[in-house]
């Protein structure tokens, strides 16, 4: 731990303990965005148009970090919509190529010492796939479709702590990647058959003699209906008591449990059905027939009859959870609070769960037409004077990392994601990182659910973090060194001569840092204190002075509540 961090970066100036990091309530300059920016598209002269800081207001919620590119592209395109449809037919991202490449359990067994380390880590861990989606994350242009997906990941839950396949957690997350903008439906059947989320929760080799009731009862739970019933806002339903009504009973979950009976791995070379190390997680389940319960089954009002093939019992347990009128506004709502905000009103949910249940074309679960709602809504293009949303510290890495502006094969945030408290693809359990219905404190009801991984330790690794790809974010880091037992690894390298060709107009610099860290509402007086604090950086070589001051400016601002929460 660096405990001498707040000390020492004192040194840099008086600045540091100014009102760039005080206060809570929205900052706004005074020729940038009023309270209500964003509000919708400007007119100019009877052109639409969106300006930088609604562009880059857009750039936070929907992708993994604004950067002058990107917010330069969204201007570009004139309008909030437009830039979404021209994301809608981006998808340079992928994990496929990962899931081609399935091992036996025991693959790895005739190794020793480093070789056998290094094969458990490539076939066994989550790490590929971490670097990959850190890799996409910072470096590729579908960034709508892959924080859809990463909010899809952490609503339909399958973890490499209980799951230990490179391949298989490559397959189900291009699952989510690839059906971002797909029917909600579809990705309901594909993870119900998913073997990585078969083993997870324990759908795979369940027997009709003893039914497994996990799966089944975290798919209506997490994955659908929510576990109230709710009204089309989201908001809870109450019988004549007060009290909220369950959406399912625990029979029905039995009665899904025995549906969902009969499925088993894929099998390297089709050997014995009861061979352990030679499951297959890149293919879907296969039909194990003696153990499917042929028996008729009824389950949230819908029966199958006796007899029913089993991929027929599938699907009616897939459109049943689908087809339930909970599904969009509980989806929804999770979803609305991945992206956008934390406490959205029931309004907003239920505007974004109405297109949930129509497309304007006849068609339910479309998730193109909900993200869209989502995006567009007044209330998510409207700055709020509520609590803001905070920064999830995935988020928080990959915003840092795209706004100074590097390249990266995904290593180097590995090392850093599990002390803030969140690796991705590794929460701790189905219940994702955080509960979603985490109270604020002080909050008056209202809900904050990343504050659950703001505790001491994590809190000292963010600002341990930001310090350390900051003050101390030169090329020669050893954690962005490319790892030579990594064939594939490039390493991480931070671009400072963008920054460096500013020279001594430190306004330049922090005109870049207000747009794409804070969407323009940095105050007057705080833009004062930065060039106060950055004036204190002296140094010969005029390039190292301007990175060096940039470097001061860039710590100052992502160590303040004004780009840790989003608003």
């Amino acid at each position: 731990m660096r405990v001498q961090l707040f000390s020492s970066a004192a040194t840099i100036g008086a600045a540091l303990a100014v009102s760039i990091g005080g206060g809570g309530g929205l900052a706004t300059s005074d020729d940038g965005p009023s309270k209500t920016a964003g509000a919708g598209l400007s007119a100019l002269m009877g052109e639409e148009v969106i300006r930088p800081y609604e562009a880059a207001r857009l750039a936070k919620q929907a992708s993994f970090g604004p950067s002058p590119a990107l917010i330069s592209t969204i201007i570009a395109k004139k309008s909030a919509a437009a830039w979404l449809d021209e994301q809608f037919g981006l998808s340079s991202s992928t994990y496929a190529d990962l899931a081609t490449k399935p091992v036996p359990g025991n693959y790895c067994v005739p190794l020793t010492g480093v070789s056998l380390s290094n094969c458990n880590w490539e076939n066994f861990s989550a790490v590929p796939v971490q670097m990959r989606f850190y890799t996409n994350a910072v470096n590729k242009d579908d960034q709508l479709r892959q924080r859809v997906a990463f909010a899809l990941s952490q609503i339909v839950v399958a973890s490499e702590t209980e799951v230990h396949s490179a391949a298989g957690l490559a397959t189900f997350n291009q699952i989510l990647l690839g059906n971002a903008f797909g029917n909600y439906r579809d990705i309901l059947k594909a993870v119900t058959l998913n073997p990585y989320m078969g083993d997870y929760l324990d759908m795979a080799d369940s027997n009709k003699a003893q039914p497994n009731e996990n799966y089944a009862r975290e798919l209506m739970q997490l994955f659908s209906v929510g576990p109230v019933l709710l009204n089309p806002d989201g908001t809870p339903q109450t019988d004549n008591t007060g009290a909220t009504i369950p959406t399912y009973s625990n029979t029905d979950v039995k009665e899904v449990a025995r549906a969902l009976t009969g499925w088993t791995y894929a099998r390297f070379n089709d050997p014995s059905l009861i061979e352990y190390h030679n499951r297959d997680f890149s293919k879907p389940m296969e039909m194990y027939s003696a153990r499917y319960d042929t028996g008729a089954k009824t389950f949230l009002g819908k029966t199958v009859p006796a007899g029913a093939a089993q991929q027929a019992n599938v699907d009616a347990v897939v459109d049943a959870v689908f087809n339930h009128p909970n599904t969009g506004p509980y989806i929804c709502k999770r979803l609305i609070q991945q992206l956008t905000i934390a406490n959205p009103t029931p309004a907003y949910v239920g505007r974004v769960a109405a297109v949930f249940a129509d497309n304007g074309s006849g068609v339910r679960g479309d998730l193109k037409a909900v993200v869209r709602a989502i995006y567009l809504d007044s209330e998510a293009r409207t700055v709020s004077q509520l609590p803001g949303k905070v920064k999830e510290p995935v988020l928080l890495a990959t915003s840092l990392a795209r706004a100074i502006g590097l390249t990266t094969d995904g290593y180097a945030f590995t090392l850093r994601d599990t002390a803030m408290g969140q690796a991705p693809f590794r929460a701790p359990s189905v219940f994702n990182f955080y509960p979603y219905e985490f109270p604020m404190s002080q909050g008056a009801g209202l809900v904050s659910p990343v504050s659950k991984l703001m505790t001491p330790p994590t809190i000292m690794a963010r600002h341990n973090f930001i310090y350390d790809w900051t003050i101390s974010g030169d090329a020669t880091r050893s954690e962005y060194q490319r790892q030579s037992t990594i064939s594939y690894a490039i390493g991480t390298t931070p671009d400072w001569t963008t920054w460096e060709s500013n020279g001594t107009d430190d306004g330049k610099t922090i005109d870049r840092i207000n747009l794409v860290m804070l969407n323009g509402t940095m105050t007057s007086g705080q833009r004062q204190s930065l060039l106060t604090a950055m004036a204190a950086i002296k140094n010969t070589d005029p390039a190292l002075q301007a990175r060096k001051r940039a470097q001061t400016a860039l710590y100052i601002v992502a160590s303040s509540p004004l780009f840790q929460v989003d608003r």
